[in-house]
């Protein structure tokens, strides 16, 4: 039975590829507000959030609070990495 991946590697490699399609790719580690995505990336004037997760996992509630409130903003947040 092959292992899950750590997030950090799902990270690292969504990095990879987000970076290969021109984004500019900010990690989000400590702010000032929890719960926010793990990556904000940046492309021709606009932001989007990308929250990462390990297969089969789902965003915690803060999370998918911050997921809403950053939606209701006017921003693209995506979970990525739980297929």
């Amino acid at each position: 039975m092959k292992n899950k991946p750590l997030e950090s590697e799902i990270q690292r490699s969504l990095i990879r590829k987000y970076e290969r399609d021109g984004y500019m790719v900010v990690k989000l580690i400590l702010t000032n507000k929890p719960g926010i995505p793990d990556l904000m990336l940046l492309k021709d004037g606009k932001a989007k959030f990308v929250e990462v997760k390990r297969p089969k996992e789902k965003p915690r509630p803060l999370q998918e609070y911050r997921i809403r409130e950053l939606e209701a903003l006017g921003f693209d947040v995506v979970v990525a990495g739980n297929e």
